[in-house]
This record gives C-alpha cells, sequence and structure tokens, in this order.
C-alpha cells in the first residue's frame, strides 16, 4: 500500500465531466488499497475571471482581499470533487489550504510555504478518507489566507508530500511528460523518461512550463520523487529524481527558449568598486530581477554592463538604469527587447568537455549571432535575436542528437 500526492491541474478539472474523470483515475488507486490525496487548480479560466472581477470593484485592488477572492477557485473544485466521491458511495473530505496545515509568510499574491503540519489530513487517511485539498493557498501567523502565485498548486502539492513522507507526488497536467524540447517547435522533441531535481530546475527557471519552479526547489530540498504524467490518457510520464551514476552519461538532457527576456546595456561606465552596486541596489529595492550579467572592459578605465530582466520588468528597470546611467556617468543606455535566451541542459556537462564547442558551431552554421552568453555547472545560455529562436531550438536538438532514445 502506497501513500500518493496526486495534483491536477485547471484544464484537468475544467468542467464537471474532467472532475468525475479526476475520480475515475483517484479510485483507481485508492482501490488498490493505496492512500490518496488530491490537490485541486481551480478550474481552467477561473482565476484570470476573478482578476476580471477584482479590476471591476477597484482600479487595484487589495492584495489581501485579493487573496481571499482567488483563493475560491481552488476551494470550488475541491468541494466539487468531494462531492462526486461521496455520491459514489466514497469516504471523502475536502480541505482548504489552512485545514491541510499550510503556514505561510504574509506575501500576498506570492506567499512562500514555511511549515505544513500533515496531522490533520494523516487522520483522515488512516480511516479510509479520500482526501482532497484545494491547491495554491494557505495561511499566515494570523489566519489569513495567503495564495501561492501561478502555479501555486504544484508546490501545494510537493509540500503536503514531503510533509507526508509519501511515496510519489504524481502531477497530472495537459502534457504527457517533460520532453527534450518544446514538441510544438520541433517534432522531433522526445519525451523524457528520468530527469534530476537539478535539471529540472534548470528547465523550468529557462523557458519549461512544465512544472513550477519552487515545487521543483521543494521536491529536492525533501527528496519528494515527482512523476509528471497526462491526465488524459494512461501512459507513463517523467520521473524527477535525485541524480544516479547511470544519468551522468546523458551530456544533454534538454533545450530550452524564454522568449520573455529584454537586454539593457549602460555604456561607458566607469570601471570602479561599488560601481555595480549603485546599478543594480535600485533594481532590486523595485524587487526586479536580474537574469544574466555581461560586464565588458574598455580601455580609459571604462566598462560596458550588459544585463536582462523579464519582459513584464523592462519598463520600470529602464526608467531606474536611466537615471542610475546619470548618477554614475555613463554615456549612453541601449536596450532590446527582440531578443530570446536559448540554452542546452545536462547533468552529464559536468564530466564531459566540447558542450560549448558543439553549441556555438551549431548556431554558427546557421548563421545566428549570440549576443550575450552564461553557463552554470549544467547550462549554458545564448542569447540571440527573438526571430531566430525556433530555428536555434531545432538546430540545437538535432547537434546533440536528442532525438535519438539514450
Amino acid at each position: 500500500m502506497a501513500l500518493r500526492v496526486q495534483k491536477y491541474g485547471g484544464t484537468s478539472v475544467a468542467d464537471i465531466d474532467r472532475i468525475n474523470h479526476v475520480a475515475d483515475r483517484v479510485l483507481k488507486a485508492h482501490d488498490q488499497g493505496d492512500k490518496v490525496v488530491v490537490v485541486l487548480s481551480a478550474m481552467a479560466g477561473v482565476t484570470d475571471s476573478l482578476i476580471g472581477l477584482a479590476q471591476q470593484a477597484s482600479n487595484v485592488p487589495d492584495k489581501s482581499e485579493l487573496d481571499v477572492l482567488l483563493a475560491t477557485g481552488e476551494q470550488t473544485t475541491a468541494a466539487l470533487l468531494a462531492m462526486v466521491f461521496k455520491s459514489r458511495g466514497y469516504k471523502a473530505k475536502s480541505f482548504l489550504g489552512f485545514q491541510a496545515g499550510i503556514k505561510t509568510d504574509k506575501s500576498s499574491g506570492k506567499a512562500r510555504i514555511l511549515n505544513i503540519d500533515g496531522k490533520n489530513i494523516k487522520q483522515f487517511l488512516d480511516k479510509r478518507y479520500i482526501a482532497v485539498v484545494a491547491g495554491f493557498q494557505g495561511a499566515d501567523e494570523d489566519g489569513s489566507i495567503t495564495t501561492l502565485g501561478r502555479g501555486g498548486s504544484d508546490t501545494s502539492a510537493v509540500a503536503i508530500a514531503s510533509s507526508l513522507d509519501a511515496d510519489v507526488c504524481e502531477i497530472f497536467t495537459d502534457v504527457d511528460g517533460v520532453y527534450t524540447t518544446d514538441p510544438r517547435v520541433c517534432s522531433t522533441a522526445r519525451k523524457i523518461h528520468k530527469i534530476t531535481y537539478d535539471e529540472m530546475l534548470e528547465m523550468a527557471i529557462l523557458g519549461a512550463k512544465v512544472l513550477q519552479i519552487r515545487s521543483v526547489e521543494f521536491a529536492k530540498k525533501y527528496n519528494v520523487p515527482v512523476h509528471v504524467r497526462s491526465s488524459f490518457n494512461e501512459e507513463e510520464g517523467t520521473m524527477v529524481v535525485n541524480e544516479s551514476a547511470d544519468m551522468e552519461s546523458v551530456v544533454v538532457s534538454g533545450i530550452t527558449c524564454d522568449m520573455n527576456e529584454a537586454r539593457i546595456t549602460l555604456k561607458k561606465v566607469p570601471d570602479q568598486p561599488g560601481v555595480s552596486a549603485k546599478i543594480f541596489t535600485p533594481l532590486a529595492e523595485a524587487e526586479i530581477s536580474v537574469d544574466m550579467i555581461i560586464q565588458n572592459t574598455r580601455s580609459g578605465g571604462e566598462t560596458d554592463v550588459t544585463f536582462t530582466v523579464t519582459k513584464d520588468d523592462f519598463d520600470k528597470a529602464k526608467q531606474i538604469s536611466q537615471k542610475v546611467a546619470k548618477e554614475i556617468g555613463s554615456s549612453d543606455i541601449l536596450t532590446a527587447e527582440e531578443i530570446a535566451k536559448v540554452s542546452v541542459i545536462g547533468l552529464g556537462m559536468k564530466s564531459h568537455s566540447g558542450v560549448a564547442a558543439t553549441m556555438f558551431q551549431a548556431l554558427a552554421s546557421e548563421n545566428i549571432n549570440i549576443r550575450l552568453i552564461s553557463t552554470s555547472e549544467i547550462r549554458i545560455s545564448c542569447v540571440i535575436l527573438a526571430k531566430y529562436a525556433e530555428l536555434a531550438v531545432r538546430t540545437l536538438h538535432s547537434a546533440f542528437k536528442l532525438d535519438q532514445e539514450k
């Protein structure tokens, strides 16, 4: 008998028919003797609809009240699924985030989980109840409802799995696993059967939309096996697990592409101690996340500083940078929004050479110019013009032979 946490996304619970289909899958595991906790997102489109209502009520909706409103989306699906189970003669109970013991900080709209007390859920599982939890939400120390941000139900599921010491956390979605790249861009993309937490984390950060970043961080921290699979078929998906010796033999596991990047360059910045702090501190204070940072030293004690931000933060970052440029004596600011970041990711890059050379040669073969380069232990990223993004993905996928079964 296993303890399973199953999470279903918005498309999986889009209407009552889909909710009944979810019930079928859950009951299959339950009838085999497994203990099952189901974590649900809101029905597809409901969260956006609720945001629309909030904006009609107020030009700038209060963030704490917005949390209360948005949490009703997941509450609805949890109650409906519990009703379906009970109508079929099964014992079930729905839980809101705070009832499931999810404690968060006070950051409305993007709260972080501080602690989970799974005792309330566990006592019902021991009585052979199916526990149905509203994802995406928790409560702060004052008991106020908080939400975890977009994709937060993934994080809820992994966190609950860790607190219950579950055997597996199954993330059911509208795709049937993690692929070597986006199948919509590259027709030869191949499903990956097993991937490490670190590789999955890099892919999530760099543009893959399969798993939410914080859910992968949680899974890695607490060693929760995650199975990404489709709610529309019975096929095995992708296991996200700790690395093993055999996994290093695969040099490159996947190619990602992020189109949500913009570039800012401060020209002829004084090459002096403390100048970088003057550039990036105001951005941090404005809660703007900076991705890639490149510094090119000029002669005469000057340097060019280039960095990237998300397109959502671009206008604000540009305004701040223009002000900072005047203060530090930068000669000019250059910007670019029509860029993309393509990345190759693989655990095997730790122990194999030549990945960078293969990447650069492949891009050069298609006359794709590289504007910026950054690396980590298991990733190389290049910024290129956005119009070449899909070509770059297909070229790199072929260059690293990712269409071939390993």
